[in-house]
């Protein structure tokens, strides 16, 4: 795997620090039966230019292969060619830092956690109308002075969880009708704490599905946790990531990416399979301010979404100033 992986970083390297849609070509990255190609370009304007400014965000995918990216502007839907097919901008719409899509009867919704606006929403993907609002619950008897939801999703039973991890790392477990039920975590650096539960998802890779926990910023470093559903601790899955901001699981695998510059990939035993679109500049990767005639073709600098299309390929969201949102095909 070291191998494989030398070899697309040197290739990503290679390439003009001034960032081309023209000039770029595909890189070739990761290894083995995780080998990806970029596409130079993938949603870009016909100017070449980002469309949807800065992100700081997530991805999901619909049943028909469409995109949704969150920016500080709204939500974008792009096609699998990377044009955008609408888009839900507005205040109501904007920062959603984390997002869930579900497929609900004749219809898909999505869940977003928005930390800026202390809330959770749901919305319908199509449509864009808001159907359910989650504010900090009164009821659960907390007092806080702060409410900053970063990450969200939904149990099979419809139940929503609800991660406040940019304040007081409680998660909070609400019915499908959003009526408060429980809560359970706390902050700190011990075994059973969480010290910025920064992304959340659900583990379908075990029966019954768990809680797959993104423990950003636990010391030494970064780390993965499983919980029940009921918020019962189960096992600290793996450690050493960085720092890991969002999961996203398709059959036994599992995208991790970490904020400072790469995307790791784990199977169903949590064993590093891959690492994609690593950043060896100390000045670069973790950094927002990256402008986008400085990106390199295939390093990242800030990974915060990522999300798995029905072929395996991936799509990833850079934490970035002009924003970023790539595409990587598999190679089969």
């Amino acid at each position: 795997m070291l191998r494989c992986f030398g070899l697309a970083l040197s290739l990503a390297l290679s390439a003009s620090c001034v960032w081309s849609a023209e000039l770029a070509k595909p890189v070739r990255m990761g290894c083995g039966i995780m080998t990806f190609e970029t596409v130079p370009g993938w949603g870009l304007g016909e100017d070449g230019k980002s469309q949807i400014g800065p992100t700081h965000g997530g991805v999901v995918i619909d049943k028909a292969g469409n995109i949704y990216t969150s920016a500080q502007m709204g939500v974008f839907v792009f096609s699998p060619e990377g044009k955008v097919v609408r888009r839900f901008v507005g205040d109501q719409y904007s920062n959603i830092h984390d997002m869930e899509i579900r497929d609900e009867g004749d219809a898909e919704f999505i869940y977003g956690a928005r930390n800026a606006a202390a809330e959770g929403i749901k919305f319908h993907a199509e449509t864009g109308d808001i159907l359910l609002t989650l504010k900090f619950p009164e009821e659960s008897g907390l007092k806080l002075t702060k409410f900053a939801p970063t990450a969200i999703t939904v149990a099979p039973n419809g139940d929503i969880i609800l991660s406040d991890g940019y304040a007081s790392n409680h998660i909070f477990k609400f019915d499908k009708t959003g009526k408060y039920l429980s809560h359970f975590g706390v902050k700190g650096n011990g075994m059973k704490e969480f010290n910025t539960a920064h992304g959340m998802t659900l583990d379908t890779r075990y029966d019954p599905p768990r809680l797959l926990i993104c423990d950003r910023n636990h010391t030494p470093k970064g780390r993965l946790l499983h919980y029940t559903l009921e918020g019962e601790f189960i096992e600290e899955v793996v450690t050493g990531l960085g720092m890991p901001t969002s999961v996203a699981v398709q059959g036994d695998y599992v995208s991790v990416p970490d904020l400072h510059g790469r995307l790791v990939i784990l199977d169903k035993s949590n064993t590093i399979m891959a690492v994609l679109g690593h950043n060896a500049d100390p000045s670069k990767r973790g950094n927002f301010n990256v402008p986008q005639d400085q990106w390199v073709e295939g390093v990242f600098s800030g990974t915060h979404g990522s999300y798995w299309d029905k072929d395996g390929n991936l799509y990833v969201q850079d934490w970035n100033v002009s924003g970023r949102l790539m595409k990587l095909v598999r190679v089969k």
